[in-house]
């Protein structure tokens, strides 16, 4: 037996659960034009250098390039981006973090309203401290603080 094909129905969900809780992990494909890609294989090693590859792989299968809306497609353990959406990858990685947490939840059927997505702004921001301290890049040291003060500017309930 597989991990579902797609994670829709109540059973899909209790499916994919069992699999995640035997430790299952996705092969993470990045699914798009070659600037694509490459834009997200930059994004996805910084997710390595935080640590955080492992809990991506958990949840999420594809990233995938569209022309609409970027967004997470819990029935496909996706996420779709557009590639103009690629343009800082520190707050790419953040986005890609942020969507797997919301999967997460999704599969441990977490209700979506009220705390749902200050859950997924909190670990979002928590990778990002994350890389921050693991680096020892400067420049992208300074590029983590840059993206942290936009965050916590943001009016959030």
């Amino acid at each position: 037996m597989d991990f579902p094909e797609r994670v829709y129905t109540k059973d899909e969900v209790k499916q994919a659960r069992s699999f995640i809780e035997k430790g299952y992990k996705h092969d993470l494909m990045a699914d798009g034009s070659p600037d694509f890609v490459a834009k997200v294989e930059e994004a996805l090693e910084l997710i390595k250098t935080a640590g955080y590859y492992d809990f991506l792989r958990t949840y999420i299968r594809v990233i995938r390039e569209i022309t609409g809306l970027s967004q997470l497609r819990e029935q496909e353990a996706a996420i779709w981006f557009h590639v103009k959406a690629l343009d800082d990858p520190v707050d790419d990685a953040g986005f890609i973090i942020q969507k797997a947490q919301q999967m997460k939840d999704f599969i441990e059927g977490r209700l979506y309203y009220e705390t749902a997505e200050i859950r997924a702004v909190n670990k979002r921001i928590e990778f990002i401290e994350t890389l921050r301290d693991k680096t020892d890049d400067p420049a992208l040291k300074r590029r983590c603080e840059e993206n942290l003060k936009k965050w916590k500017e943001q009016p959030f309930p």
